[in-house]
């Protein structure tokens, strides 16, 4: 029967396998002894985000109420935090608070928003070196350490991207600059662990202040530190530039010490054939995840993927064991390695090589999952989308409203809204292309189509929805039909009467042989999943597998000219295409790849949008191809 188990687990990706044997191992996240007090700290943080990237990955809501109950263990119905000492200004505490805005932003619960800007204050009173850099804890002065990068900036840089301060990045962009330019070796390109500014401990270097070993932990938390914080910051931030160039730097330095035959990085990364050096586990996951989502952001050229591929073959083949039951061991994970304190760490390759090496670290297993996800997702980064936009409309939905911190915001089918009303999901999806995510704030005149593949609209307002909308006009029609005759793609998601403008919205789709009905379809009242499933054959058309997707009170279209239906239920198009010049629209009667119906928080598993929707996004880029 363990046998039978075992070979259904395999048919899963190792993703989820890692992520579901997890669950199991640790409820709620709690992977000390059963007779200790769950407490707060990073391993755990770096284990939730694996499962969130599982989550986003897989739309499997198991994920997502992983994350919520392991935090929910930790935090006060007010907000507060009971095994967390501020004072102690440690910054690997600090790095629990993205899984509370991911909490914060997808359930709007305040209290996760209080627990975060406990954090948000630590680093507004972090005791720093003299060059303004973050001391690794109040017990450490003056040192910085590689791994407190990614305990503290992508949280920091979320946060200031969230609630809307700007001024933040200058000091987060001073952070990784400052720890670079104090740890960089220029024989070798790598960093080494830490940097004592103020040069008084044993393990530091008399003349630079930093210390002696290149530790390849300490450089994958770093990367990984990179690509996470980057994808905060604003475009025309000039520190964004300054973190790619240094994320390009590193790659390098870690991509030439590469081991040839297996693929993988020793422990004291520039030592390979020295007495006890041996491939670890965790940092080959860290260079894993951070060189391949480098790639599909466009910090890195694309010739990173082979590396990242060769690494990750290596942890499956050497690391990951496959037990009787199903279950996932990852194997030769070292484990906390540090400076200084008592009895004294002096920072010397044996202190390196000689440290505990186990299984299942918490550590590990999240730097696996970010690993597997992105390998996972890397054949359809592959897919040559690279270098494209998708711009979602914020224009005809220009609904906004009040975050916790009383700043007004832009939500509703946006790409940053994470809550029920958000397109995060369907972002995620394009964003596994390589597609970059831009929101459209203005008209969409030409001009400012002009650098995007895909334009994204979704239910218009009406006033109902927005007191002011922005109603389209024939000349909105006009701009846009330009653009897609020169070879863009238009999305356009409806919704019902009650809920969206119809009218004129058509000003633009009749111009595609595409029209909105206004009448009501797919009524559902209360739970009646029923009405609004639409069952969907893989004829090949749009979609190549059976799908069952969900649309809650909908539309419906007529098509004339060279429109034509690709998707009908009872009687009605659901889903219409037109070719017009070198562009193609696509025009759907619900925004139904919105979270809500996509995340798998709420809705049966039946409902697939999720999987639908890839294979809808992967039909448009197809469209792009094909021009």
């Amino acid at each position: 029967m363990a046998f039978g188990c075992a070979a259904i687990a395999q048919q899963i990706p190792l993703s989820q396998r890692m992520a579901n044997t997890a669950i199991a191992r640790w409820p709620q996240g709690h992977f000390a002894g059963p007779e200790e007090t769950l407490q707060w700290n990073f391993e755990l943080a770096t284990l939730l985000n694996g499962m969130n990237a599982t989550w986003y990955s897989t739309a499997d809501g198991a994920y997502f109420r992983y994350i919520k109950e392991s935090v929910d263990a930790l935090v006060s119905s007010d907000g507060s935090i009971p095994t967390y000492d501020a004072a102690a200004n440690t910054l690997d505490d600090i790095a629990l608070g993205r899984q509370l805005l991911l909490l914060y932003r997808v359930t709007r619960d305040v209290r996760y928003l209080k627990a975060a800007t406990l954090l948000r204050k630590q680093l507004s009173t972090q005791p720093r070196t003299a060059s303004g850099g973050f001391w690794h804890t109040q017990m450490y002065p003056d040192q910085m350490w590689l791994d407190d990068l990614y305990m503290a900036e992508p949280f920091y840089a979320e946060y200031a991207d969230v609630f809307q301060e700007p001024q933040d990045f200058a000091n987060i962009t001073q952070q990784f600059t400052l720890i670079e330019a104090h740890t960089w070796d220029p024989k070798s390109g790598l960093l080494a662990h830490a940097w004592d500014e103020s040069r008084k401990q044993p393990w530091s270097d008399n003349t630079t202040g930093a210390s002696r070993i290149f530790w390849a932990d300490g450089m994958g938390w770093y990367m990984m530190a990179l690509v996470d914080a980057l994808r905060s910051y604003p475009q025309n931030d000039p520190g964004r530039a300054k973190l790619i160039a240094i994320l390009n730097r590193t790659a390098q330095a870690v991509a030439n010490v590469q081991d040839p035959q297996t693929g993988l990085w020793y422990q004291v990364m520039d030592k390979p054939n020295e007495k006890g050096n041996y491939p670890e586990s965790s940092a080959a996951c860290m260079f894993v995840y951070a060189l391949e989502k480098g790639v599909r952001m466009g910090y890195l050229p694309p010739q990173y993927s082979a590396n990242a591929s060769r690494a990750w073959n290596g942890i499956k083949g050497r690391f990951v064991k496959t037990e009787v039951d199903g279950s996932i061991t990852l194997t030769s994970t070292v484990k906390a390695i540090g400076l200084g304190d008592a009895p004294y760490r002096d920072g010397s390759y044996d202190s390196y090589v000689h440290a505990s090496v186990g299984d299942n670290d918490p550590n590990a297993i999240g730097a696996f999952l970010l690993a597997a996800t992105e390998m996972e997702n890397a054949p359809e980064a592959g897919f040559d989308a690279h270098g494209q936009t998708v711009l979602v409309d914020a224009w005809f939905n220009s609904q906004k409203r009040k975050n916790a911190a009383g700043q007004e915001e832009s939500f509703h089918y946006k790409w940053n809204d994470m809550s029920d009303s958000g397109n995060s999901l369907l972002g995620s999806i394009f964003a596994s292309y390589g597609v970059a995510l831009e929101t459209l704030y203005d008209a969409p005149t030409t001009k400012n189509l002009e650098q995007a593949q895909y334009y994204v609209i979704a239910s218009p307002d009406n006033p109902s929805k927005n007191p002011n909308p922005h109603y389209a006009r024939p000349e909105d029609g006009e701009q846009i039909a330009a653009w897609v005759k020169s070879g863009g793609i238009l999305v356009m998601l409806e919704n019902d009467p009650p809920n969206a403008d119809i009218e004129h919205f058509n000003n633009i789709s009749d111009r595609f042989g595409i029209h909105f009905n206004t009448v009501l379809s797919h009524h559902v009242v209360g739970d009646d999943f029923a009405a609004g499933q639409i069952p969907v054959q893989p004829d090949g058309a749009l979609f190549h597998h059976a799908h069952t997707l969900y649309m809650k009170d909908t539309c419906t279209i007529s098509v004339f000219g060279h429109a034509r239906a690709l998707l009908t239920d009872r009687g009605t198009i659901v889903m219409a295409t037109a070719k017009y010049g070198k562009g193609t629209v696509l025009a759907v009667v619900d925004p139904w790849l919105y979270n809500e119906y996509t995340d798998g928080r709420k809705h049966p598993p039946v409902h697939d949008n999720f999987a639908a929707g890839q294979e809808v996004v992967r039909w448009l880029i197809e469209q792009e191809k094909q021009q």
